[in-house]
């Protein structure tokens, strides 16, 4: 017999019954009546050209011909899912290039470590894909997202631009140092106070337009910085004061050539934020690598 998709449907009740054990037990995975089972059969039967059941009082039970066709059919429908399976993996295969951004040095950061996890987990279900990622500066990042030469930025970003999508990730904590050689070094947080600090060469860094400052009430600084080893450098000269993230910091630290001066009062903390334009219909290749980031940092994306 040709089989047709009526034979397909037939074929499934016929599998049915056979895993349930019988008429009745197959009723309530079917929702259908006794008699409408039944007469299923009887057709697929008709179809075959032998019987594939006895049933009755003495119980259900298979004829060799019904254990042949039993099998036959779910070896029939699992090549068919396979083939569904495959067919599905060509439809919605993903391919092309993906560009994120990143700022400088967060590699350090035990909170950003899920950025990771993401990229690996994306390229599990991505392999085609091929992954560009970029390091800007601040300032940088939040031009390339908007001129759509990276599709996603990871960053505290500076400032809010319209038309950008903004979604929270993790927070990143900053203090101020100061290296081995300044003269601030060996002092007692309470011998030193804002007045203290302020005869000393303090950095800014760009992205903050001069919130770095805000708490020592000075009209510039003496050094101004787009990343953060560029600020590292200038205060391990021991010529310069300024703000560093806590787990970047970490690492001169515990080398004692640096220190965090009044750690509980000088302290900020930044937002990390995924951006993107959020004017454009996000491609299927970025909305799947945001909703994977989404996810990883089990925030809002709201």
């Amino acid at each position: 017999m040709t089989t047709e998709q009526s034979d397909l449907k037939l074929l499934r009740i016929f599998l049915t019954i056979v895993e349930a054990g019988g008429f009745a037990a197959a009723q309530s995975d079917l929702n259908l009546s006794l008699s409408t089972i039944s007469s299923y059969i009887t057709t697929l039967e008709a179809r075959l050209g032998f019987t594939l059941c006895k049933r009755g009082r003495s119980g259900f039970a298979l004829t060799a011909e019904g254990q042949v066709a039993f099998e036959e059919a779910h070896r029939l429908f699992k090549s068919i899912g396979q083939y569904e399976t495959k067919m599905r993996a060509l439809r919605d295969k993903l391919s092309g290039t993906l560009t994120i951004g990143l700022t400088d040095n967060t590699i350090t950061d035990p909170a950003a470590r899920r950025i990771e996890q993401t990229i690996a987990r994306f390229m599990d279900r991505a392999p085609d894909v091929t992954l560009n990622i970029v390091t800007y500066p601040p300032n940088d990042l939040l031009r390339e997202v908007v001129t759509d030469n990276i599709q996603i930025g990871i960053c505290s970003f500076p400032k809010t631009v319209l038309g950008l999508r903004y979604i929270p990730l993790y927070d990143e904590i900053h203090r101020f140092y100061c290296g081995s050689d300044h003269p601030l070094f060996g002092r007692l947080d309470a011998e030193i106070d804002i007045d203290e600090i302020r005869r000393y060469r303090l950095i800014g860094r760009k992205s903050w337009l001069g919130r770095d400052l805000k708490e020592f009430a000075v009209a510039r600084p003496h050094a101004t910085v787009s990343d953060m080893e560029a600020e590292a450098r200038l205060i391990l000269s021991g010529a310069f004061l300024g703000y560093l993230p806590e787990h970047y910091a970490q690492q001169f630290v515990d080398a004692g050539r640096m220190r965090a001066i009044q750690p509980d009062r000088l302290r900020v903390t930044v937002t990390f934020q995924a951006s993107l334009d959020d004017s454009k219909q996000a491609d299927p290749i970025t909305k799947l690598f945001l909703d994977m980031l989404i996810r990883d940092f089990g925030v809002n994306p709201d």
